[in-house]
């Protein structure tokens, strides 16, 4: 991903004394208790953990719950972000609420169809009832601008996923048309980028070109609707799925963790453009040279704090809302 800059202070934070560190984090009103990094729920069943969320059998559905951590480059973060679960869930809600004209989804509820006693107020605003469906195992991703690993191929190869684009665009360019550039989904590692032909390879000619459709169609119909209120889709990812022999949307939608956000007034192609996702953390681990390999270095209080103002604000400019989730 590419990089932007970031103060001494920034930088520097991973030295900071713990002590002095602690202080700062209490004086801010960030306690460990309005962070969740796991939820261990006792009556119910496991059934997979993920990276951000944690998902548990109900027989014929599934229980997901998202909680506070974090990943970048493949790796989870020691360090959860204040909220993030719940703007997660409640922009998930909202997106696949408003494109259910494109595609059916694996949504079925917000409510908690469990007596879970005192673990419900645990997952309150983070769970999601859904089908249980059958992955797709590829990522759908849709770019509407030159940037991250796209700008870095386009660099060396002048194409990305083998579709060629016009010499000399500069970085974060937004692309004449929006391209789909799917990727393998691995359970460890890190995602390849494959091209369309590979794609087609993998799970038939017919269900390829679907899951392209409903991708691009999924990312014209949002990023109209994200413009008028500030924000620009630069890229997104999305999951597919089987349930009954249809073809669903799952997982998350067009949150702060499956799309680059960028702000509408300060774009610039040029040069990397403010975010309102996680970017925020991959530049201070580019920054501070982390090899990307485990274990994940703790992240400073400037910069969880940074991360979660970001989550926040795309989620009060796309749903208008004045308050926290």
């Amino acid at each position: 991903m590419a990089g932007s800059a970031f103060n001494n202070t920034v930088l520097g934070a991973g030295k900071t004394n713990r002590r002095k560190a602690t202080e700062k984090e209490q004086r801010k009103g960030w306690h460990m208790k309005e962070v969740i990094l796991k939820t261990d729920l006792k009556s119910l069943r496991l059934f997979k953990k993920g990276k951000v969320r944690d998902i548990y059998d109900l027989e014929d559905r599934l229980l997901i719950i998202a909680t506070d951590r974090i990943s970048a480059f493949d790796a989870v973060l020691p360090n959860g972000i204040p909220q993030k679960g719940k703007i997660l869930t409640a922009l998930s809600f909202f997106w696949f609420g408003s494109t259910q004209d494109v595609i059916a989804n694996h949504v079925l509820s917000g409510q908690i169809p469990h007596p879970l006693g005192e673990e419900r107020e645990l997952v309150e605003g983070r769970a999601m009832v859904v089908k249980k469906a059958k992955p797709i195992p590829v990522e759908c991703i849709v770019r509407g601008y030159l940037s991250g690993s796209a700008w870095k191929e386009y660099q060396s190869e002048g194409s990305v996923s083998g579709i060629r684009l016009p010499p000399r665009l500069p970085e974060s360019q937004k692309l004449e048309e929006p391209i789909f550039t799917p990727s393998t989904k691995a359970e460890t590692g890190h995602d390849v980028n494959i091209t369309f032909a590979e794609l087609q390879n993998r799970v038939g000619v017919e269900l390829a070109s679907k899951l392209r459709d409903v991708s691009l169609n999924i990312y014209l119909k949002a990023s109209e609707y994200a413009e008028e209120r500030g924000i620009i889709i630069a890229d997104t990812k999305y999951e597919f799925g089987f349930h009954e022999g249809e073809v669903i949307l799952i997982d998350e939608l067009l949150t702060p963790d499956s799309s680059r956000f960028w702000s509408k007034e300060e774009y610039e192609p040029g040069k990397p453009q403010p975010s309102f996702d996680k970017q925020f953390v991959r530049d201070y681990l580019e920054g501070i040279k982390w090899d990307k390999n485990p274990p994940a270095p703790e992240l400073p209080p400037e910069v969880i704090e940074e991360t979660s103002k970001k989550y926040l604000e795309a989620y009060r400019k796309l749903l208008g809302a004045n308050s926290s989730p």
